[in-house]
């Protein structure tokens, strides 16, 4: 059954887009609590950073197989089953008394997440006329990129006043209204074809994908020489090689990789995954250098956190819109130029570096990060048509989430190295940890920079129409 004109796409996406600030604000919302959780789980900070990349294994086992999902069944079925999902993920965490049953709490949440990031592409990409779709990714940046930017702040709040089970049920009633939401607005914009599931591309994924991160994640406990990392790592890879190999051959792929065939994609996907991990590993690093090397209370630490968030909000709901005005070339230029001085001033804190100083460095690289995200997501996707837009998205987020779960755990990995390093110990030997994860901030932004380059301000726009014949857009329907 066709659906009507899209006459408030906003309406549609809102419950999705509440959803998806959940899911992102999640990813860093722990950050702040790790050194109390440390100490009333007794466990160390090896094994709790599982915390962050376990959820950050479920969303990347998940979302490779968010495509397939939407031939499977309809985008109204899924995203009311992702935030169902993540509401008992949410209870169960917040009930946790012990370490293990949080991680299994936030590794549901992270299927929930792993399902809602590309729908909220795939629905926008539906629902928004190309030449709006800039303004529209602009909204989706201030989802992705406020959410965790802000979640350090409300956590250390609450944390001040409350315990940690209550980050977790502030998530039910946000949850609860992105359902109701969800329920009375949402359509379906993607054809449920039902094709035949190729059991063996998602054992590959699966391997592939959480072979990385859990491989990267034990070695910021074990180190990267332990015997199991290196495994880990082995089959990660190997399964990644084999998949991909079989998706590139396979009549109807699971992931159709052949979006890379695009350069402009291809370019626009790698720009966001360097930006992420600057995210992801800065975010993890940066409270735990309040707390831990500056021996800042909880609750301040997420006051301080606050006006970079701010600022990341502002950057991200307006850099969409400039590149409906400029393009992604200067913008995503600018953006690294601005993590680049960010990431340097972080590496010359000290244990008693001014406040002021941490949080300008905090400001000027939560001005760049955003600055380059929302145009190098809009310019990838742009340069899609058709039925591969939806892959294109689903391989964009992937990629995004395994990179920041990836740069979560080598922060780790170097937090601990600069500490072993150092011949001081306290807080001296801790701000000199955060330095060694810094340095790989810093890294990121270099890479990303020289990734700009190839940032063209051209039209993003399909050069192959035989397949777009070949693969005409579905239309839209509104089925339950």
């Amino acid at each position: 059954m066709q659906t009507k004109s899209h006459s408030n796409p906003t309406l549609i996406m809102i419950g999705l887009l509440l959803g998806g600030f959940v899911g992102m604000f999640s990813e860093t919302a722990l950050n702040i609590a790790l050194p109390q959780l440390e100490q009333q789980l007794h466990v160390n900070t090896g094994t709790i950073q599982w915390l962050v990349t376990g959820y950050l294994l479920m969303v990347g086992i998940v979302l490779p197989l968010s495509s397939m999902l939407t031939k499977h069944f309809t985008t109204r079925q899924l995203i009311i089953f992702a935030l169902s999902d993540f509401i008992v993920g949410a209870i169960i965490s917040a009930l946790a008394s012990d370490f293990a049953i949080l991680l299994i709490g936030r590794m549901i949440q992270g299927i929930a997440t792993g399902l809602l990031l590309p729908l909220i592409f795939i629905v926008l990409l539906a629902v928004y006329p190309p030449q709006k779709r800039g303004a529209a990714m602009g909204l989706v940046g201030l989802v992705i990129m406020f959410a965790p930017a802000i979640g350090p702040t409300l956590a250390g709040l609450i944390l001040g006043a409350l315990s940690w089970h209550w980050i977790f049920w502030l998530f039910v009633p946000l949850l609860a209204i992105a359902l109701i939401i969800t329920i009375i607005f949402m359509q379906n914009v993607s054809e449920v074809t039902k094709p035949k599931v190729d059991v063996l591309s998602i054992f590959l994924s699966s391997f592939g994908f959480g072979g990385l991160v859990v491989g990267a994640s034990l070695a910021g406990d074990r180190g990267w020489g332990n015997p199991l990392v290196l495994v880990a790592l082995a089959i990660g890879i190997v399964a990644l090689y084999f998949y991909c190999h079989r998706q590139l051959h396979l009549d109807t792929p699971i992931l159709n990789l052949r979006a890379f065939t695009f350069k402009k994609f291809s370019v626009g996907t790698a720009i966001v995954m360097t930006d992420f991990g600057i995210i992801m590993s800065s975010m993890y690093l940066l409270p735990m250098y309040w707390q831990k090397g500056l021996v800042v209370p909880v609750a301040l630490t997420g006051v301080l956190m606050l006006p970079g968030g701010v600022i990341n909000a502002i950057v991200s709901a307006t850099s969409g819109r400039l590149f409906d005005n400029y393009g992604a070339k200067w913008l995503t230029r600018l953006g690294f130029i601005f993590t680049f001085i960010g990431a340097l001033m972080l590496i010359m804190t000290t244990t008693h570096s001014g406040y002021w100083y941490v949080v300008l460095a905090h400001v000027i690289l939560m001005i760049g990060a955003p600055l380059a995200m929302s145009p190098a997501q809009t310019y990838g996707l742009n340069a899609l048509r058709g039925p591969v837009a939806a892959d294109g998205s689903t391989i964009l987020n992937t990629l995004q989430q395994i990179l920041g779960a990836l740069a979560t755990a080598i922060a780790t990995s170097l937090l601990g190295i600069g500490q072993s390093a150092s011949h001081a110990t306290g807080t001296t030997a801790f701000v000199h940890g955060t330095h060694y994860g810094f340095w790989f901030t810093l890294a990121l932004s270099v890479l990303g920079f020289c990734l700009s380059l190839l940032v063209t301000n051209q039209p993003a726009k399909s050069v192959d129409p035989l397949a777009e014949k070949r693969h005409p857009e579905p239309a839209a329907t509104t089925e339950n």
